[in-house]
Formats: C-alpha cells, sequence, structure tokens
C-alpha cells in the first residue's frame, strides 16, 4: 500500500518515518542480524536496531497522544502539521531522539540514537513555519553524521559511520525538496554500503556488507518513503554468503580470543566534565567505546573484559542505571538462569513483573520472567527474547500491565512465526497474573490450561496504592501532587493524605463483592505498618477471608491488591 507522501519535515513526518522505519526494520531484522561480524560476531545489529527505533516510536507517540483530548487534537484543530493542533516539530524530534536514547542496544543503536539526536538537534530550532524543506534535511544529516562520529572513541571505515557519511555528502550535492534530498541520501548510503567489504577486512573475509550500515540504508529508504509515498524497494545489499556460511565465520571470529569478553551499556546522568574524565578511563578499559547523549542524559556503550570497572567508572562519573552486561555468547549476564535444556519443554508461562520480589516470586514458582523497572516498559522485542528464553513449545504470556497489551500481541505474532504456540492472557495487574500461574498446570491440554488461567485471572479484582505525580483530574476528583491514590481495575476510586486508610478504604470497597483471598503486594516505599493493618481488618471484618503478604521491592506503586 502506497503511503501518503509529506511535502516538508514537521511533526507529522517524524511520526511518519519513525513508524516506517521500525516495520522496515522488523522485516530486515533477521537478515541484518545473519550479516553481523564486526565489531563483534554477535548476530543481534538488527534485533537491536529495531528496539532503539521502537522505543523512539513509543516516545513519538506519547507526544501525540498528550496532545489529544477524546481522540481529538488539542483546542479543536486536526492541524496536519503540528502547529496549535498539535505537537511542534521541536516536540516530535525531541522525543524521537529521547526515546532512541534511552532505548538503544548495542553498538549499531547506539550509534543510531546518536544520528537521530543530531539531526533534533537541527530540526528543533523554532521557526515561524514549524516546518522545514529540504535545506533544513541537509543540515540535519550532515550534523547527524558529523555528531555520530565524534561520539564514537575510535572511528572506523566501512561501518555504519562511514554509510552515515556519504548519505550526509549525497544530500549535500542535491538539490530541492525533502523527498529529492532524501532520494539522494538513500542512494549516497546504498553506495557506500556497497564498498564496505572493501574497507573492513572482517567484512571482506565473511564477503558481508556492514550490518549497522544495512539497518541505516533501511531507515533512510524509510525515509524516502515518507516524502514520495513508495519505498525505494529491498536494500539490495551485496553479501556472498549470509545463511550458514556467516554463522561459520561468526561463531570463529567469536572463539578467536582477541577481543573483550563482555559488552556494558548503561544509562548515566552525570555533567558534561565527568562524562568526558568517564570517556578517557573507559577508553583505555576496552574498545567499541560510544557515548552518546547530553544535557544531564547520556548512554554509554564499551566492550570490555572487566565489567565491572566499567560500571564503576559511571558510578564515579554520576548515576548509572539500566545496566546491562552481555558476556559474548552467553547472553545477558542480568538474565542468567540455568543453560536451557538441549531439547525444548513443552510448556512454559513467560510473565512481565513490576519488581525485584515479585520476579523472584514467579521463577520460583516456574515462570521465566521479565522486569519491568518504573516508567520503563519492555519494548515488544524484549518480550519475544523472554519467550525464547523460555524454551519451550507452547508459551503462556502474562503482560500484567493493561498499557502492554498491544506490545505483548505484537510479541506473540512475531513468535508464533518463529514456529512457538503462544497464548495471550491480557493480566492487567501482577495480582492477576499470580492468580492465573496459582492455577497453571503444565500436565493439562494447552487449551484447558489457558482457559484455566484466563478465568483465574479475570475473577481477581486488582487495585494498586501510589503517589500522585502532579494536579490532575481523575474519576474521582482532582488529586494534587502528593496525594495518595487508590485505583481499582485501572481507575483512581480514592483520594487522600494517608496510604494505610486509603488502603483500607479500597480494600473495604473491593470487598463488598465479596472474595475469599486478599494478595498484597507491598513496593519497598509503602510504610511497614500498612500489611499489618490491612491483614487485621481483613481479619476482624471479613470471615472467612485469608490474606496473603508478598514483597513486590522497587515495583512502582506503594501496594498492589488483588481480590479473588
Amino acid at each position: 500500500m502506497a503511503q501518503v507522501p509529506q511535502r516538508f519535515f514537521d511533526a507529522l513526518a517524524v511520526r511518519t518515518w519513525c513508524g516506517l522505519s521500525l516495520r522496515a526494520l522488523g522485516h530486515a531484522r533477521e537478515e541484518i542480524d545473519a550479516i553481523n561480524v564486526y565489531p563483534v560476531a554477535d548476530g543481534d545489529t538488527g534485533t537491536n536496531l529495531y528496539l532503539t527505533v521502537e522505543s523512539a516510536v513509543a516516545a513519538v507517540e506519547a507526544v501525540f497522544a498528550a496532545h489529544e483530548v477524546d481522540g481529538e487534537p488539542r483546542g479543536g484543530s486536526a492541524a496536519p502539521r503540528g502547529g496549535a493542533g498539535g505537537p511542534s516539530l521541536a516536540d516530535a524530534v525531541g522525543a524521537m531522539a529521547h526515546g532512541a536514547l534511552i532505548g538503544a542496544r548495542g553498538n549499531s543503536g547506539t550509534i543510531l540514537a546518536q544520528l537521530l539526536r543530531g539531526m533534533a538537534q537541527v530540526l528543533s530550532v523554532r521557526s515561524d513555519t514549524d516546518h522545514t524543506g529540504g535545506q533544513g534535511l541537509q543540515r540535519a544529516l550532515r550534523h547527524a553524521a558529523a555528531s555520530a562520529r565524534q561520539a564514537v572513541a575510535h572511528p572506523v571505515e566501512g561501518t555504519v559511520l562511514t554509510v552515515a557519511s556519504a548519505a550526509a555528502d549525497a544530500a549535500d550535492a542535491a538539490g530541492g525538496d525533502c523527498a529529492e534530498v532524501a532520494r539522494a541520501a538513500y542512494e549516497g548510503a546504498r553506495a557506500a554500503l556497497a564498498a564496505t567489504p572493501g574497507q573492513l577486512a572482517a567484512l571482506e573475509r565473511a564477503g558481508v556488507v556492514d550490518a549497522g550500515g544495512h539497518g541505516l540504508v533501511t531507515v533512510l529508504a524509510a525515509l524516502v518513503e515518507t516524502f514520495t509515498g513508495r519505498a525505494p524497494g529491498p536494500v539490495a545489499a551485496p553479501h556472498a554468503r549470509v545463511e550458514r556460511a556467516v554463522e561459520g565465520q561468526c561463531a570463529a571470529e567469536e572463539g578467536d580470543g582477541n577481543g573483550p569478553a563482555f559488552e556494558v551499556i548503561y544509562l548515566l546522568e552525570a555533567e558534561d566534565a565527568a562524562v568526558a574524565r568517564l570517556r578517557q578511563r573507559l577508553d583505555a578499559l576496552g574498545d567499541s567505546l560510544v557515548v552518546v547523549g547530553g544535557d544531564g542524559l547520556w548512554n554509554v556503550h564499551v566492550h570490555v573484559d572487566d565489567a565491572g570497572a566499567a560500571v564503576e567508572a559511571g558510578v564515579e562519573a554520576g548515576r548509572p542505571y539500566r545496566i546491562r552486561i552481555t558476556h559474548f555468547g552467553h547472553g545477558d549476564a542480568h538474565t542468567t538462569t540455568e543453560r536451557p535444556p538441549r531439547e525444548r519443554a513443552q510448556r512454559a508461562v513467560v510473565a512481565v513483573v513490576p519488581g525485584e520480589g515479585l520476579a523472584a516470586l514467579y521463577t520460583e514458582a516456574g515462570a521465566t520472567t521479565l522486569l519491568a523497572r518504573p516508567g520503563e516498559p519492555p519494548a515488544s522485542g524484549e518480550l519475544v527474547q523472554a519467550v525464547r528464553r523460555a524454551h519451550a513449545r507452547e508459551v503462556v504470556l502474562l503482560p500484567n500491565d493493561a498499557e502492554l497489551r498491544h506490545t505483548a500481541a505484537a510479541a506473540a505474532e512475531q513468535a508464533r512465526t518463529e514456529g512457538i504456540r503462544v497464548a495471550l492472557i491480557p493480566t492487567r495487574s501482577a495480582v492477576q497474573g499470580i492468580a492465573a500461574l496459582a492455577v497453571h498446570e503444565s500436565e493439562r491440554r494447552f487449551d484447558e490450561d489457558v482457559v484455566a488461567m484466563t478465568s483465574a485471572a479475570g475473577a481477581t479484582r486488582h487495585a494498586e496504592i501510589t503517589v500522585a505525580e502532579r494536579q490532575s483530574w481523575t474519576t474521582a476528583g482532582i488529586c494534587q501532587a502528593g496525594d495518595v491514590l487508590g485505583l481499582i481495575d485501572g481507575d483512581v476510586a480514592v483520594i487522600g493524605a494517608d496510604v494505610s486508610r486509603v488502603a483500607a478504604t479500597v480494600l473495604d470497597r473491593m470487598l463488598s463483592a465479596g472474595g475469599e483471598l486478599v494478595t498484597l503486594v507491598l513496593g519497598d516505599e509503602a510504610p511497614e505498618s500498612v500489611a499489618d493493618h490491612l491483614e487485621a481488618r481483613v481479619r476482624d471484618a471479613y470471615l472467612a477471608v485469608d490474606t496473603v503478604v508478598y514483597r513486590g521491592g522497587r515495583q512502582g506503586a506503594l501496594l498492589l491488591v488483588g481480590v479473588e
């Protein structure tokens, strides 16, 4: 289906480009993964690029959603290019760059995040028209290529950096509108990609082009489609042998023992001066160093033998978080589990959980877990990876969050294309997931097990006690920042000042419809006395109702409540 072309680079064009890029990378992901031989042959460049862009898409969509009320743009205008009726170009490109930064994965994903940030720095300059044409796109592509090169400690030709520079050069030589500039950038990048095997020995030995460069050409193809309405066709990048021959090359390069053992990635809150010192220290520890970002937030990527020292350097520079340490060829060091059996298990449960305490509880019950930290929902690619990690023929997927419904559905669909039978149970809270997991029996027929788990989850009402971050309208009235909120089945039902009183009111309302078991999951910031207070209330006022209490850890909400 042809895409409706955008004439200018405005907020809607940013949204369109991000969506088309994600779709294109979804189609190209496996091919890009297959030709990944540099800097480390770990076969995940396509997946990392997809996850990076997926995070950018989520951020852009959130900006557009914030400008809508009841499905109509604020102000009652359906303005096609930002302005009064929607987000500005600066809002959209800023969200795109920030989303890519916080979601960047791997070497190429981190560089792509800096490319998008470089474009945003040019495109976010305010103007009366709130859009830009061909010349603005030229400047954005040039600044993107330069800023990405500066972010890499030791730039290497024959990589995505070379492809980005070629795209910028070709765009500079072009004239005309955004469509002509985008097409020139794409063609320049495509020609540079074809030449990468002659610039990098690892690519020439494997007979492939650079995987990161292939990903960038794919993203630029989506840019062409944004402004012309039609994709320029598949990236016909020459690679002599991709399938098993490349896997053999990858295995040989992984096993030669010459490179560092770990990939370390983390987000870092730090000042510019501290980051400058961090670059020097990490450069001495390893290679493939890329530090991108600015304005106090950075994404740090490096390959090292001493992962602890790389993290310690981040601690000295500022506050590192979302730390991911991967031992090349051995998976994520933060999700290390027993090595999966040679034969797939028949059935597994995969669950998204909001805190470390619940992760331990779910794991003890036999589930494969994916930790979702507050404000950091997992992407669909991460859910697919968790399904793969479960190593089973049949998988029951518990998203445990209403906001993850579409993400989980996309992950389930992807897993099905890989031959895994996946059933998605739309659990809206971790307490519903606990109820579903309690009746799970792997010996039953798959359909029967899914029905039983779905029934148990559906019979569990859920609530949470949290603190309002800002003044806002709710279904229970206006709340102020700092108010304690009690949400029942996703809607604000109680507003108060005391955690125990709000929790007790919520529990009374839930039990007024009956119940046999109350499940309480305490967050780290919940008052120590609240569980005792609620247990006593249930014991004194509701005969034959049992209570079970779990520690959820850092889960975002002060308290999760389930009644079944």
